[in-house]
């Protein structure tokens, strides 16, 4: 005869673990599906017919039906494609522009200390507490004057400049975790203070660029205000604001606006995967000091 196994209090206690964490898994679930549910329903709409957008209740089209028309006369019929280039090359110089002034800037408010380093440290806190829908105005008036309206890379200039404060209080946080032993080692080696900067401490520090690399390039792709103002012709506009381009007073092509929103959210998806864990690493490096 088989023999009865008792099941002891441990083995309650096992079986309680694994259905609590079943049950917080499927609200997890649940509640992930429910804010992913407007960006699901973009999805599975841009690959519906034009006929199918507005007649059809579904999330996704039904089997033999997908279509990628939306997607093709978005690329090829429209400007889009030309907004896209523009955001991608726009975000990538102001990427690069912000990341170079944020480190050296960081790294001298980090090392040296004055009433000049004080005086700017307390300058960039006001920066960041100023509203920036106050500069609407005058940054329209002041790149009309100049003749920078729809001109790209003034615009790439205003994001590079719009992202440095902050940038340069989170990399100067990572710097003061960085040991001050590294660079007096390779001063007694005969570097200065910039080969040590350049040599020493950018290589040790590239988690924490790399995190304020990926802020910037995703505030700069997914910023509209600012583009809707300063770059007026289609040819000139940046993806956020060619997606409007789509919406019109009286009516509106779905299929087309759906397509055109699924491509802008590849780039920056895609990015953010491959970066994540540098991302991850940056903000958790920089926090503790030591």
């Amino acid at each position: 005869m088989r023999k009865r196994v008792n099941k002891g209090p441990w083995m309650k206690r096992k079986t309680g673990s694994t259905i609590r964490k079943g049950i917080i898994f499927s609200v997890l679930l649940i509640v992930t599906f429910l804010v992913d549910l407007p960006l699901i329903s973009m999805v599975g709409t841009s690959f519906k017919a034009n006929d199918k957008v507005l007649s059809s209740t579904t999330l996704f089209p039904a089997a033999g039906e997908w279509s990628i028309e939306n997607f093709t006369d978005v690329l090829t019929k429209t400007n889009f494609g030309r907004n896209i280039f523009n955001s991608f090359w726009i975000s990538v110089l102001a990427t690069l522009i912000c990341v170079a002034a944020a480190s050296m800037a960081g790294y001298g408010i980090s090392r040296f200390k004055g009433k000049f380093i004080r005086a700017y440290s307390g300058l960039i806190f006001l920066m960041q507490m100023f509203p920036l829908m106050l500069l609407i105005i005058p940054m329209f008036v002041l790149y009309s004057r100049y003749g920078m309206v729809n001109k790209p890379l003034a615009v790439a200039v205003y994001y590079g400049a719009n992202n440095l404060a902050f940038n340069i209080m989170m990399i100067r946080s990572f710097f003061d975790s960085i040991p001050r032993e590294l660079e007096d080692a390779g001063k007694i080696d005969g570097c200065t203070n910039f080969h040590a900067f350049m040599k020493i401490i950018l290589p040790v520090s590239l988690p924490g660029i790399a995190t304020i690399g990926i802020m910037t390039f995703l505030n700069c792709w997914n910023e509209f205000t600012f583009a809707s103002l300063l770059l007026r012709k289609s040819g000139a506009q940046t993806l956020t604001v060619g997606l409007t381009n789509f919406v019109q007073q009286s009516s509106s092509n779905w299929g087309y606006l759906m397509a055109a929103s699924t491509i802008a959210v590849i780039p920056a998806l895609i990015f953010l995967i491959f970066a994540q864990k540098y991302l991850v690493q940056g903000m958790t490096s920089g926090a503790v000091k030591g």
